[in-house]
């Protein structure tokens, strides 16, 4: 559950931002306040709909993949994903108080949420992280122990002796192609 509402929490502050710039750089869209929720709209439909959108328009495209090039192949793909994106802002616009007039107002700002999740991939670890802290202070406070819980360490807690060996091992400099040539002369 913890990983449900970091996840979600993580997407929302970074949906909440991107609805801003909307907003700001797209003619004849109007945000402002109304951010907040389309913002829960939006990280929903991200972590819900979209999957499911993207799966059934990549089995439709599957279909009719009979003789594509590798670059009609990718123009197909960065379709489908403009298209998800599009039927994500039309539901953001429909249920949210966020208003598109005009055909670049709901044309522009799926190139702007896909532009923004592009982002949002690159530093999702991060910003999982820092939210997870977060929830972790939060979680102890309301428990009321009124300490901030250790962080959890990354590092292997146990290792085998072979787990160890083959992990210094790695750590010598030497490419698995230089390693193999050293194991073969001795």
């Amino acid at each position: 559950m913890k990983n449900g509402i970091v996840r979600f929490a993580a997407l929302y502050v970074f949906n909440v931002a991107v609805l801003l710039l909307i907003g700001l750089l797209s003619a004849g869209v109007s945000v402002g306040f109304n951010a907040l929720w389309a913002a829960v709209v939006l990280t929903l439909a991200a972590l819900f709909v979209k999957p499911l959108l993207t799966g059934a328009f990549r089995k439709a495209a599957a279909k009719s993949a009979a003789d594509r090039t590798k670059t009609g192949e990718k123009v197909v793909q960065y379709v489908l994903v403009y298209l998800v994106e599009l039927v994500i802002w039309v539901a953001v616009v429909w249920l949210s108080g966020v208003r598109a007039s005009g055909f670049w107002s709901y044309a522009l700002p799926p190139l702007f949420l896909l532009f923004g999740w592009m982002i949002y991939d690159q530093v999702d670890d991060r910003l999982r992280a820092k939210a997870s802290d977060l929830y972790d202070v939060v979680q102890a406070k309301v428990s009321g122990s009124g300490k901030k819980s250790a962080p959890v360490s990354t590092a292997p807690s146990a290792e085998s002796p072979a787990t160890a060996e083959a992990r210094a091992e790695l750590s010598d400099g030497l490419t698995p192609e230089q390693r193999r040539m050293l194991d073969e002369l001795g």
